[in-house]
């Protein structure tokens, strides 16, 4: 075997000159990839590559709507109900036959969509009780945006405070955790009592149902503060002030977001409860107007425009939590 002045043989430079290549030619296959040189290897596990799929929640719904369809539509027998069914809603309850043994759900027990739609035309265009559909939804909506707001405000110091104080931690310690397990629900009888009946007690409600949830998020995303961050905003010679705003409120906003979705369910769920007692107007009080005369169909409408109101309020927080805090679940 001949060598090269550089002592390397013949064959042996051959197969550098081989490899050169081939690992020049890989590398540069490599690097010529563009943007999927960056793309990640790993999806299982890593909640920043997770993202919601509108496909299969349209599959969802659609299941949804078709399980509604399904059981409360009369089948088969007997022949009387099935026509009596097909030609009007009314007809059905004027009908002397077994409901339940052609319907898994009965319209005694549960309108079917048809019939919950009309009932929506009808609250869009005459309302219920001299009080349109759009009435009521703006005092539901605006006593839980009230409530909201105020158990953010006084919320969210209170839970910094905590994190951040011993002393305040100490305080607040005792009412937070003596008041938290309270539901809600079982102090309308003293709110009613101490403020009257309207949107006095209803918001007041709503306030201590949410503080107390946005006062853990808050003093949650205190305490998950990377101590490394703010050693070195410190080192950098950052004042307190500024370690607040720059590295403990930017690494608290995901638990808040967390917190303020939380808080609106349980602020829905409490107004409506509110407003059954207590209110001249709002969703609560049209479903709990709707029981006497059995309008089924309104009651479903009305639990319909509150479920619609969540996602919406739910969707706007996402696309603000993107906005805002861009790198959650980046590490």
């Amino acid at each position: 075997m001949s060598t090269d002045p550089s002592g390397v043989g013949v064959q042996d430079s051959a197969k550098l000159a081989i490899t050169d290549k081939t690992g020049s030619h890989s590398a540069s296959g490599f690097l010529n990839r563009g943007p999927r040189s960056d793309r990640k290897t790993v999806t299982f596990g890593d909640s920043s590559a997770v993202r919601s799929d509108w496909r299969w929640s349209l599959v969802s719904l659609v299941l949804l709507f078709f399980v509604w369809w399904a059981t409360t539509r009369a089948w088969g027998f007997p022949s009387e109900f099935q026509i009596a069914e097909e030609a009007n809603y009314r007809q059905i309850a004027n009908c002397n036959c077994d409901d339940e043994f052609t319907q898994i759900v009965g319209p005694r027990s549960f309108p079917a969509p048809r019939d919950t739609w009309d009932a929506l035309k009808e609250l869009t265009t005459d309302g219920f009780q001299n009080i349109s559909l759009w009435e009521h939804t703006w005092a539901s909506l605006s006593r839980v945006l009230k409530g909201m707001f105020w158990g953010v405000t006084v919320g969210v110091p209170v839970g910094f405070a905590m994190g951040l104080s011993s002393k305040a931690r100490g305080f607040f310690d005792t009412p937070v955790e003596l008041f938290r397990p309270i539901p809600p629900l079982a102090l309308i009888p003293l709110f009613i009592l101490a403020f009257g009946i309207g949107d006095a007690p209803a918001v007041r409600l709503l306030i201590f149902a949410s503080i107390w949830i946005m006062i853990i998020a808050a003093r949650s995303g205190v305490q998950t503060a990377n101590l490394s961050k703010v050693r070195a905003a410190y080192s950098l010679g950052a004042s307190k002030t500024q370690v607040l705003k720059n590295v403990l409120l930017p690494n608290a906003l995901p638990e808040l977001f967390t917190g303020i979705r939380v808080a609106l369910g349980v602020s829905w769920g409490t107004l409506v409860a509110a407003e059954l007692v207590g209110a001249r107007d709002g969703l609560g009080q049209m479903i709990f107007a709707a029981r006497p005369f059995f309008r089924l169909d309104v009651i479903v409408a009305g639990i319909i425009v509150i479920a619609v109101l969540g996602v919406l309020m739910d969707i706007l927080l996402r696309v603000l939590e993107s906005v805002l805090i861009p790198w959650r679940g980046k590490g």
